[in-house]
């Protein structure tokens, strides 16, 4: 279960990252975070984007309008 949800439908790249990483840095270590995104090169930065901040990414679901993204502060 996420701890907070933002809602990044209908941004373009790279928008839902760039609102991934600000929400992140007001989070906990630990925390997660759950964002919808329907830019699908989304499906691509995110991924990348946690690796490279040291963010555990845990996975990626179809959601009616796009697709949920679950993202483990680190």
């Amino acid at each position: 279960m996420a701890d907070v949800e933002v809602d990044a439908i209908g941004l373009l790249c790279p928008l839902p990252v760039l609102k991934a990483r600000k929400v992140l840095a007001s989070m906990k270590v630990g925390q997660v975070l759950r964002i919808l995104a329907s830019d699908a090169m989304a499906q691509i930065d995110m991924p990348v984007f946690c690796r490279e901040a040291g963010h555990e990414f845990l996975g990626m679901e179809e959601v009616d309008r796009g697709q949920a993204y679950l993202i483990r502060r680190g």
